[in-house]
């Protein structure tokens, strides 16, 4: 079995398949990573974004399919890690542009349905879903906006962090730096400042960033200090790969857990916070609320349940810390060994 650790993702035969498309009508340049398909088809976002080379666009969709795959057997979802990205020369395109460019890319996935299910992720929307969609490719996030319940799962996670970490699931005066102020940082910085904390946030979009703010009754920063601020938490909800090894001495937080993947820029890094004495919950297990609300619509769930699942993401959490404490590991290491056990049980039935 692959290393299922996703910062570690650089071999091109490390994942189970690898689809590059190209259309020379719309000029469409795209990568689809399946990393393991043990519990099920293939389930990841399609990003959309620049990349420097073709080989940095396979490299990112085999490392965050890689994470999805930590992602579903953590929760205990019945699919694969997949993920793809779209490569752009320049600004994204609009209007019937865009529209047939996702068509084009659509057309390539209905080549192989039954291999991977597509959904939102950085740059794309849910038009471009349904564009996706009207070419016969089973779609998730096509219909319902999968961020506020990724928010919540979040959010789930961070007060059971807390309270192992800080002593107390009471957020009330607890500083929390969120970096990134879109619809999942947004969403969490409402939720945290309902529970009485304090909140420091940061977005690109600086206008953006000062109307949370005043929203939710705390303080806009520069992005770059996001990850620095004295605080007792640090949410990444943005860019990934923004703790990197030489940073580790500038962090004032004692807990690091949000939704941006890939947060930490290596393995080495998680080593380095662990002996820090800084946590860190994994990505892949904090940010699984989109991933479970999207099963919960394809099953038909009502909202009670599919809240109840999402929640029961901070219970993950208390265990996996509990089990990292008594082993003295980094919590990604023990991640990746219950994930690696899942998997293994999956392929022996």
């Amino acid at each position: 079995m692959h290393d299922i650790r996703p910062q570690e993702v650089v071999d091109p035969w490390s994942s189970e398949q690898i689809i590059t498309c190209h259309d020379k009508n719309t000029g469409l340049r795209a990568v689809v990573a399946i990393d393991d398909t043990t519990l099920g088809p293939g389930f990841g976002g399609v990003r959309l974004g620049e990349y420097p080379t073709a080989q940095a666009a396979i490299v990112e969709a085999q490392r965050l399919a890689a994470a999805m795959t930590l992602k579903h057997a953590l929760a205990e979802l019945p699919y694969g890690g997949a993920k793809s990205v779209i490569m752009l020369d320049g600004s994204a395109p609009t209007g019937a542009a865009r529209e047939r460019l996702f068509a084009a890319f659509g057309q390539f996935l209905a080549r192989s349905p039954e291999l991977y299910i597509p959904g939102v992720d950085m740059g794309t929307t849910l038009a471009d879903m349904v564009t996706i969609s009207d070419q016969g490719v089973t779609v998730y996030c096509a219909e319902h906006e999968p961020s506020p319940w990724t928010a919540r799962g979040v959010h789930a996670a961070l007060r059971a962090g807390a309270a192992h970490t800080l002593g107390t699931d009471d957020l009330a005066g607890v500083r929390i730096s969120i970096q990134g102020a879109g619809s999942v940082g947004a969403a969490l910085a409402r939720l945290v400042a309902a529970d009485g904390a304090r909140v420091l946030i940061s977005d690109i979009d600086s206008d953006r960033a000062d109307r949370v703010a005043e929203s939710v009754d705390g303080l806009a920063i520069d992005p770059g200090d996001a990850p620095f601020a004295r605080c007792d938490i640090f949410a990444p909800c943005a860019i990934a790969r923004v703790v990197t090894a030489d940073s580790v001495d500038r962090l004032q937080c004692r807990l690091i857990i949000g939704a941006a993947n890939d947060a930490l820029d290596s393995p080495a890094v998680a080593d380095l916070l662990h002996v820090a004495g800084i946590t860190v919950v994994p990505d892949y297990v904090a940010n699984a609320g989109g991933a479970i609300h999207e099963h919960a619509r394809a099953m038909g769930w009502d909202e009670e349940r599919l809240a109840e699942d999402v929640d029961r993401i901070g219970e993950r959490v208390t265990r996996l810390l509990q089990s990292a404490q008594s082993s003295n590991e980094p919590p990604a290491t023990v991640a990746g060994r219950l994930a690696a056990e899942r998997l293994a049980a999956a392929g022996d039935v």
